[in-house]
């Protein structure tokens, strides 16, 4: 049998139930959810109160209705009034009966809280996701994609998990990873919550090595992979007809890629399922940025060209797995590009990534370089770029407000090309 102070009271609703005082009663739970919290004491201001609210706060109180807007009224007063007249326990009691439950926000905010530290913290993942997981711009993206939902974050992380344990790949194109281990050709979509956690965990690998192996370089910023590079580079392939990479006389054992003193292109799907055994141990690649140079070199030398990439312009996928594979099999890389900023900032990012050497990339082959070129007008503004290897190159550069083109200097160039 119910006690009578638990059974509904129609006093209780004509008291404090209705329409017109709902926004007063909302007022009034919002206080009990975030009991726990500093502030969260007995005794309550309100203001900005309507004239029904204050009616209802003097009745609930023993008052005489006040004409002020706002009103301080103790709780534990109220509590002990409501109990005496039989209408409820108190009134956290009493807003339960007309609107149901108050939720302990603090306490509930606590427990997702401790349940989202227990859930990142689980071991048994793969290092490279468990180590993402540890960055601050892990959170931030893994509460975006789950929504805040502690066990959604689990199920995506336990989806990644498995696609990373896959990676790299031999060749595997995206959609076939994603059917194998997801069960549906579109989950690793560009966009796809899982696809996302498993690129940042490459991209935030990739930025790690680089992190250890930079050159001292002030606030130059690394440039983020796309998308399909980081695919590339753990062996899955997406648009792997895209761009190919252009080179010229690169040595490898079994069945030639390339027409000895021919230019060549190199897929990312050739690169990627049937990876070359490039012979360039302890062997020097030049490395350049426009496939003008390459064509002149071939041009002029021929056979007797040294080993020579094109990464026309930023390298992508295709040039970027080339790179990872030349300087993997010991290839001591050396590079050139154009002497503007666009130049310098792929420039940059080949020294970096790859550990090239600058190829006469200095101020002095600069300044070398501005009486050979035709006169014209200033073309380069403030400097934004800091070359990595040379700090007084920039300067240099902006002090002739000369850009000067790759294939300008190409008679240069030619000359380390050539084979003795």
């Amino acid at each position: 049998m119910n006690h009578p102070l638990n059974r509904p009271d129609m006093r209780l609703e004509r008291l404090l139930g209705g329409a017109d005082l709902a926004a007063l009663r909302q007022r009034l739970r919002r206080h009990f959810e975030r009991q726990g919290e500093p502030g969260a004491e007995q005794a309550l201001h309100l203001g900005k109160l309507e004239a029904v609210e204050r009616e209802a706060l003097a009745l609930l109180t023993g008052r005489p209705v006040s004409t002020a807007r706002s009103a301080r009224i103790d709780l534990a007063r109220i509590d002990a009034a409501l109990q005496t007249a039989g209408l409820c326990h108190s009134l956290r009691d009493a807003l339960e009966r007309l609107d149901g439950p108050i939720e302990n926000r603090t306490a509930m905010r606590m427990a997702a809280e401790q349940a989202w530290t227990t859930m990142v913290q689980r071991t048994g993942r793969d290092a490279r996701l468990q180590a993402w997981l540890q960055t601050s711009a892990a959170g931030t993206l893994l509460k975006r994609l789950a929504r805040r939902d502690a066990t959604l974050a689990d199920a995506l992380l336990t989806r990644a998990d498995a696609v990373m344990r896959r990676l790299p790949a031999l060749g595997l194109t995206r959609a076939q990873l994603a059917a194998q281990v997801l069960g549906s050709a579109h989950a690793l979509d560009a966009g796809q919550p899982v696809a996302s956690i498993v690129l940042a965990a490459f991209r935030h690998g990739q930025a790690s090595r680089d992190a250890g192996c930079a050159l001292s370089d002030g606030d130059t910023p690394v440039v983020e992979e796309r998308a399909r590079d980081v695919w590339a580079r753990a062996g899955v392939l997406v648009n792997e007809l895209a761009r190919p990479a252009l080179a010229l006389n690169l040595p490898a054992r079994g069945t030639p890629l390339l027409t000895q003193g021919e230019p060549g292109y190199l897929s990312l799907r050739r690169l990627l399922r049937e990876p070359p055994t490039w012979a360039v141990q302890g062997q020097a690649v030049y490395v350049c940025e426009n496939p003008n140079v390459l064509a002149i070199a071939a041009d002029r030398l021929g056979a007797c060209c040294a080993p020579f990439v094109c990464t026309d312009g930023m390298p992508a996928a295709a040039q970027r797995t080339l790179l990872d594979q030349l300087s993997g099999a010991g290839a001591r890389l050396h590079y050139h590009g154009d002497f503007d900023w666009p130049g310098l900032q792929i420039a940059n990012h080949v020294v970096r990534r790859w550990q090239a050497q600058p190829w006469q990339m200095r101020a002095q082959d600069y300044e070398a370089a501005v009486p050979t070129v035709p006169h014209k007008q200033r073309d380069l503004a403030a400097f934004e770029v800091t070359a990595l290897w040379d700090p007084q190159l920039a300067p240099a550069m902006y002090r002739h407000g000369l850009a000067i083109a790759e294939e300008a200097v190409a008679d240069f160039l030619i000359e380390d090309l050539r084979l003795t």
